[in-house]
């Protein structure tokens, strides 16, 4: 049997990998998981994928590992035939913490074993779980290890920050993710990974390449869009997915104009090149803020052509008053 005799005696009670979304940092902390619970791990520490251990938990049954996450925490009362269907959970809750507690008290399944628990994200925490949690970091078992994975460092309890050992999770080398990514089949990789920031797991999960190209197109007409009909095409993506697309291109435009580069719409570098020409730096600053206040609150039951078409309309007005 493993024994937490050897190096993982010394693991820290808590880890934290933060990091840009869509870089496998979810898909890496389960690996973690699997080998620090696998009785036959190989010399570079990666799980054997055979033993007893493995097999719990492949088949997400291990008695010694927990995972918090927001879809947990569903209603089972529900009847799922004719009751509504509730919307996606997105906090943690208090009571997911409580429920560690019991599996906290015991001991592990296996002689000296270690029992992992893993959070995902970890800012899904609301103020009354992330204060539960913390008690439990203030405090912690022996022979427990916490894996907390968040893509928004900022939005944790500074004290939960301080009661882990951070880890800054790095974006895949370029090569190795467009290399993964038409191993997946997927077409115009350099493109889509541009447009995700570098993420490739982005790519695969939230990059629409149609909607993507049908955003440049109306974004390449700058004063000529007419700001209705865009609206209404970019309504029906979502008003998060029209937002961030747009984002993307008004970041561009700044990037463009002040270094003469472009991040996330290479394909069109030369043309957000010329069109950083006629617009104003300030104007396109004050609609950038604006962009980022419509983001916040994106979710809010407004009208989101209403929405849009104001923006569009705003964004129109950028290539009309070029400064002299």
């Amino acid at each position: 049997m493993k024994k937490i005799s050897d190096g993982r005696a010394r693991l820290p009670h808590a880890i934290l990998l933060y990091g840009n979304s869509g870089i496998g940092k979810y898909d890496f902390a389960r690996q973690l998981a699997q080998s620090l619970l696998c009785l036959s791990p190989a010399s570079n520490g990666e799980p054997c994928g055979t033993c007893s251990s493995c097999g719990w938990y492949l088949q997400d049954n291990h008695p010694d590992f927990r995972l918090l996450s927001p879809e947990q925490d569903t209603d089972d009362e529900q009847d799922a035939g004719t009751a509504k269907k509730s919307p996606r959970k997105t906090q943690i809750s208090v009571a997911q913490v409580r429920e560690l507690g019991g599996f906290l008290e015991l001991s592990s399944h296996q002689s000296d074993g270690l029992r992992i628990v893993l959070i995902h994200p970890a800012e899904a925490l609301n103020a009354a779980s992330a204060n539960g949690l913390l008690k439990m970091l203030e405090e912690p078992p022996a022979g427990v290890v916490f894996i907390l994975v968040s893509h928004q460092i900022n939005r944790l309890l500074p004290t939960i920050i301080s009661r882990c050992q951070k880890i800054d999770m790095p974006f895949p080398e370029r090569e190795v993710a467009l290399s993964w990514l038409k191993q997946q089949g997927q077409e115009n990789a350099e493109q889509l990974l541009d447009y995700a920031g570098g993420a490739p797991l982005n790519v695969v999960r939230n990059v629409d390449q149609n909607a993507t190209a049908e955003n440049a197109a109306l974004f390449l007409q700058g004063g000529r869009l007419d700001p209705f009909l865009a609206a209404s095409k970019s309504a029906s993506q979502g008003m998060e997915i029209a937002l961030d697309a747009l984002q993307k291109w008004i970041y561009d435009l700044l990037l463009s104009s002040l270094t003469g580069q472009v991040r996330y719409y290479n394909q069109h570098a030369t043309a957000l090149q010329a069109m950083a020409k006629s617009v104003d730096l300030s104007l396109l600053l004050d609609f950038q803020r604006q962009l980022n206040e419509a983001r916040r609150n994106a979710n809010h039951p407004l009208n989101n052509e209403l929405q849009l078409e104001t923006i569009f309309l705003t964004y129109t007005q950028l290539f009309m008053k070029k400064a002299g």
